[in-house]
């Protein structure tokens, strides 16, 4: 067992210091007097991070620190701690491990008896859950889905049923077929697709899966997709009535595929339930 005093021993420290998300005005005093006191700052981006540094005219030594080369990078800011010396881990924007570099450096540092302290500030996730409309919590931040189709669905599947509000990171180049494959997997649930925080276009819009992926292809800006957890069924599903929509559907010239698309949007009941209805599917 350790128990860490943060401030109560005379070893040297890692200091997880938040950044800006967007507005530089978020920025901590106490971030900004961390990084001038401390003997070197690890970062995702050292350009990036140098152009955050000379804005607030901080003027340490920057090391690179990214998924990459996180095993090595852990290793020497270990051994720099050996050495007495305080180091602080930035990422590009937000914390440091939410979605981003050092959880490497953090369990072995901890594991090794040194102190990891928290130095708060913006974060994009709490920022869209917060203002979102749907449940605060309980609530599960996943992050970005894999670039692979087929692992975002296994991976969605996991989370398909968890009663907790779901919390994705996104790019503007990716969000359509994101959606999509939210539709297929989660049903039509009610969501909040949070933008461009903290900047000018800041932007929160609020609907569901389907009406928001109508608009998605326009959308710009790093994104916080927030989606509303699983909800059980008040009544078991109508079978019948799923076959006799489906049928309609087709019979107004859909196919069938399209026909299952609509009713699962109708009856926001997940796009593969609704396969499995209509073609005898067991689960």
């Amino acid at each position: 067992m350790f128990r860490q005093k943060s401030f109560q021993d005379e070893k040297a420290k890692l200091y997880l210091v938040a950044t800006p998300i967007g507005n530089l005005s978020e920025m901590t005093p106490r971030a900004i007097e961390i990084l001038k006191s401390v003997d070197l700052i690890a970062c995702e981006d050292t350009r990036t991070s140098g152009q955050l540094l000379k804005y607030f005219d901080i003027h340490n030594q920057l090391m690179s620190y990214q998924n990459f080369n996180e095993e090595k990078k852990a290793q020497e800011i270990l051994a720099l701690l050996e050495e007495g010396k305080n180091i602080a881990l930035i990422s590009d924007a937000g914390y440091p491990l939410l979605n981003d570099p050092g959880q490497k450096v953090v369990s072995l540092l901890a594991n090794h008896g040194y102190s990891v302290v928290p130095i708060s500030g913006a974060n994009a996730m709490v920022n869209g859950l917060v203002a979102s409309g749907l449940i605060a919590q309980p609530f599960t931040f996943i992050g970005f889905l894999p670039s692979n189709q087929s692992d975002a669905r296994k991976k969605l599947e996991v989370y398909q049923k968890f009663p907790t509000t779901l919390v994705f990171y996104e790019a503007p180049h990716r969000i359509e077929k994101m959606l999509h494959t939210l539709l297929d997997v989660l049903g039509d649930r009610s969501m909040c697709l949070a933008r461009e925080l903290t900047k000018v276009h800041e932007e929160f819009i609020r609907g569901t899966i389907s009406e928001v992926l109508e608009i998605a292809p326009t959308l710009k800006g790093e994104m916080v997709v927030i989606v509303e957890g699983y909800q059980e069924q008040e009544q078991p599903i109508d079978q019948s009535l799923i076959h006799q929509m489906v049928q309609e559907a087709v019979l107004q010239g859909m196919s069938t595929k399209d026909a299952i698309k609509k009713v699962s949007s109708q009856m926001k009941i997940a796009k593969n339930k609704v396969y499995q209805i209509v073609h005898g599917v067991e689960n």
